[in-house]
């Protein structure tokens, strides 16, 4: 899909697939190009490959630039509607270092985080 923003997640990944979810049920203009590394075959730019892209948070903007991390979620705030103000602020002196720093934090932290949400969403379904 040219003209927009094309993000690359995890759909193996139950927190990631909810996360996206979020974000296409508020892409009411239709931004976002959504394609799940995780699938065989997936369509991913030169530089990309399928176990960076499930390791990481990977965008290639309109304009064709390959983004990564704090940088990529910038992106994406910057194309959902309702989240103009977050993108905006990202992009303050200072800030980006500091959200790419927790989003290291949180990749640490992701296996623990991830199985917490699935017992979680388990017993919010019995």
């Amino acid at each position: 899909m040219t003209g927009c923003t094309t993000v690359y997640y995890d759909g193996a990944c139950p927190l990631c697939r909810s996360e996206i979810g979020y974000y296409a049920k508020r892409d009411r203009d239709g931004r976002l190009d959504l394609v799940d590394v995780s699938q065989p075959g997936a369509d991913l730019p030169d530089g990309l490959d399928a176990n960076d892209a499930k390791a990481r948070f990977h965008v290639q903007s309109a304009g064709g630039s390959l983004l990564s991390g704090a940088a990529a979620f910038a992106e994406v705030w910057r194309q959902v509607p309702g989240w103009g103000v977050a993108a905006r602020v990202a992009h303050f002196p200072g800030v980006m270092p500091m959200l790419e720093l927790a989003y290291r934090g949180f990749l640490r932290l992701r296996p623990g985080i991830v199985r917490l949400f699935v017992a979680l969403r388990r017993r919010k379904a019995q």
